[in-house]
């Protein structure tokens, strides 16, 4: 049997859908490379995880809740965690609990659905959100390359919004509403990372945040908040989530363990608490669609994973905050790492059109080129200089990135850092004319 490939659903030959695929296989061919493409969690912070541990510590809270309160023999309430479980997950309430405490955002554990990573998050939020081939979804440009892959697999329209380095450009996403309804469409979300965005690295002052949810109720469109690299801010630079701001249930967030605990488990989650109405029905919670939807995709993330999650955070006294608290502190040295290696590798000698940003924090620092910063540079770079980093053009929706790249500080260690950035600038002096 042999398929002709335009049978196929078309997003499978669009190059965002091969993007990962394509740096893991170079990667793997260059293995003495220093690799600034991963934004991956550093791996010697992985070896301090006590997956057996925390599981028991969770399982005596689960046996505690369900046999005191539910009436559960023992042996019962522990098979439930080795059986399918409940669509909206078990670990809601310490999410709903972690995030009133850290961040005031107060909503009931039933707006809670616990997802198999945030990339399952996004897709049941779109699948679940946009029923209409007339709703479209607005993403600053660039955008991280998930939400893309997501909205076209689910053949969703994007509309992009040009991103500044205070987070998106809200005149223009105005003027995008406003496009749209005068060709009978409507801009039904925006997906915004307003903290270090991946790739961009822009952060959202709180102005802009306050604008930007005035501007959704105005125009009547949700928002889809992606946090994933907030825990990262320096001390005393920290700012309210969307969602702590949201007074009209106009943000919907997506959140991760990956980065701040453990990558291995794909443990994320969605905030819904929006109200659904149905003629002569009670309502519901946007979060009880969303887990409907789930119910038909993954049918629920893994019991033994949330409990392993659900005991780290009950050793951090129920806290996102403290949970991440080492981890940023590596970012945040990585981070000046790589922009002091910058400075002096870069200092004089660069051929004109070089320039790169200078995040607060966040894993990636965005670099312009004076040519394209294509698949072919990238193995140049990697072959001949043994450096890697990865091509921007994939996170955006036009030609805007054909001429960057992104560095990603994340997954290296300090003389790694140093050595990378020392070949990166030998590579752009001797082969960028």
């Amino acid at each position: 049997m042999r398929l002709d490939a335009t049978s196929l659903h078309a997003s499978l030959a669009e190059p965002v859908l091969g993007s990962i695929g394509f740096l893991n296989e170079i990667t793997a061919r260059y293995p003495d490379a220093v690799s600034f493409a991963p934004g991956a969690p550093h791996p010697d912070l992985l070896p301090d995880l006590a997956p057996e541990r925390c599981f028991d510590r969770y399982l005596d809270r689960f046996l505690d809740h369900l046999v005191r309160d539910r009436g559960h023999t023992p042996d019962r309430a522990r098979r439930l965690l080795l059986e399918y479980g409940p669509s909206r997950g078990l670990i809601g309430d310490l999410v709903a609990g972690a995030l009133r405490r850290d961040h005031a955002v107060d909503v009931p554990e039933a707006a809670v659905v616990v997802t198999v990573g945030a990339q399952e998050a996004m897709f049941l939020t779109l699948r679940t959100l946009f029923g209409s081939r007339g709703d479209v979804l607005a993403v600053a440009d660039p955008c991280f390359v998930g939400i893309r892959g997501a909205a076209r697999l689910l053949d969703i329209d994007l509309v992009g919004v040009e991103e500044t380095p205070f987070g998106l450009d809200l005149d223009a996403l105005a003027a995008r509403c406003r496009t749209a309804r005068g060709t009978g469409r409507r801009v039904r979300a925006c997906y915004v990372a307003p903290d270090f965005a991946n790739p961009g690295g822009g952060r959202m002052p709180l102005e802009v945040r306050h604008r930007l949810l005035e501007l959704a109720e105005r125009e009547d469109f949700l928002v889809l908040e992606d946090n994933a690299y907030g825990f990262t801010a320096p001390p005393g630079t920290e700012l309210p989530l969307l969602k702590a701001l949201d007074r009209n249930r106009r943000v919907v967030h997506l959140g991760t363990f990956a980065k701040v605990c453990f990558p291995g488990a794909r443990v994320g989650y969605v905030v819904a608490d929006q109200e659904v109405v149905r003629p002569g029905s009670p309502g519901t919670l946007l979060a009880d669609e969303l887990a409907a939807a789930k119910s038909m995709v993954t049918v629920n993330t893994s019991p033994l994973c949330q409990a392993v999650i659900g005991g780290m955070l009950l050793e951090h006294g129920g806290s996102l905050i403290a949970m991440g608290r080492r981890k940023a502190e590596l970012y945040q040295r990585n981070l000046t790492l790589l922009s002091e290696a910058l400075d002096r590798h870069l200092a004089e000698g660069l051929p004109d059109g070089i320039s790169w940003n200078r995040p607060e924090g966040g894993f990636f620092v965005r670099m312009t080129l004076p040519v394209p910063a294509d698949t072919a540079l990238l193995e140049r770079s990697a072959a001949q200089y043994g450096v890697l980093w990865t091509p921007m053009a994939p996170f955006h929706l036009g030609s805007g990135g054909d001429h960057r790249l992104r560095l990603s500080c994340s997954y290296l260690d300090p003389a790694e850092i140093e050595t990378g950035v020392a070949r990166l600038a030998e590579f752009l002096r001797k082969e960028i004319r």
